[in-house]
């Protein structure tokens, strides 16, 4: 694995490279590092070039506001700096999700297809609501107050019962999020609303969602799949928020032929 940081404009956008062949770049959680990738990657770096993303404000990659058409751009930026030999795929869940669709948005010529896990276009007011109720509550009490309910909206209790050690690993990683970087994503996904965009993604794009997950319902991604103009939706029995996680073979099995295809 190689280590690169890349410069954009005096900001820092820092990124793990594995594997050859197509490139596939990958867009973490809000509540999840690009560490929720990495049972995925060692099993994408057999037949891709795996581009892991630190979103900005994670890991050494600056953060540069919680504007998601900012840091869309900062992305996009990045990525035409590396001189891939093709167009990459962008792969996405939860905010990486979100903001690998508006970066396939706002720079339609980058990615040759999507795919898009446990997103959408727009939330529901109760949606909406939830994000600006877990930053108020961080704000006043700090992220360990909601440590618990961002699990909840991770992992399914069921999940969380049977794998201890993987919940206290991922809130030990919750914890060490970047509180700036946390209340503009939860700002800006409060007030996303890109279905007057979709039409803009002509390529590819395969639509993931758990069934059980509870912070971007399934029906969040049956609506994004039907604003897409060429796009195909899976619904994972039994997953939650973060199913390349919960059961990577599961999930890699679900997107292989995607991946794969040439067409």
């Amino acid at each position: 694995m190689t280590i690169q940081l890349l410069s954009i404009h005096d900001k820092t956008l820092s990124l793990d490279i594995s594997g050859t062949g197509k490139p596939i770049i990958l867009f973490h959680s809000l509540l999840a590092d690009s560490s929720s990738f990495t049972p995925l990657a060692k099993e994408l770096e057999k037949t891709h070039q795996v581009i892991s993303l630190n979103l900005p404000g994670f890991a050494e990659s600056s953060f540069v506001g919680g504007d998601l058409n900012v840091i869309a751009d900062h992305i996009a930026q990045g990525i035409e700096a590396l001189n891939l030999f093709e167009k990459p795929i962008f792969l996405g869940n939860g905010y990486g999700g979100f903001v690998a669709l508006i970066t396939g948005i706002r720079h339609p010529q980058l990615a040759s297809r999507l795919v898009l896990a446990d997103c959408g276009a727009v939330f529901t007011e109760p949606g909406r609501a939830a994000f600006r109720g877990m930053s108020a509550a961080a704000k006043e009490k700090g992220l360990a107050a909601i440590a618990d309910v961002a699990m909840r909206r991770l992992f399914a209790p069921e999940f969380q019962e049977k794998n201890a050690t993987l919940i206290a690993d991922r809130k030990e990683r919750f914890l060490n999020v970047d509180v700036e970087t946390f209340h503009g994503a939860c700002a800006a996904l409060a007030d996303l609303d890109v279905r007057d965009q979709l039409y803009k993604v002509t390529q590819p794009v395969l639509v993931l969602v758990g069934e059980l997950d509870e912070a971007t319902p399934a029906q969040m991604s049956v609506e994004l799949q039907a604003g897409l103009p060429n796009a195909k939706l899976n619904i994972l029995s039994g997953l939650a928020h973060v199913p390349q996680l919960q059961a990577p073979e599961v999930f890699m099995h679900a997107i292989r032929d995607f991946i794969d295809s040439t067409s």
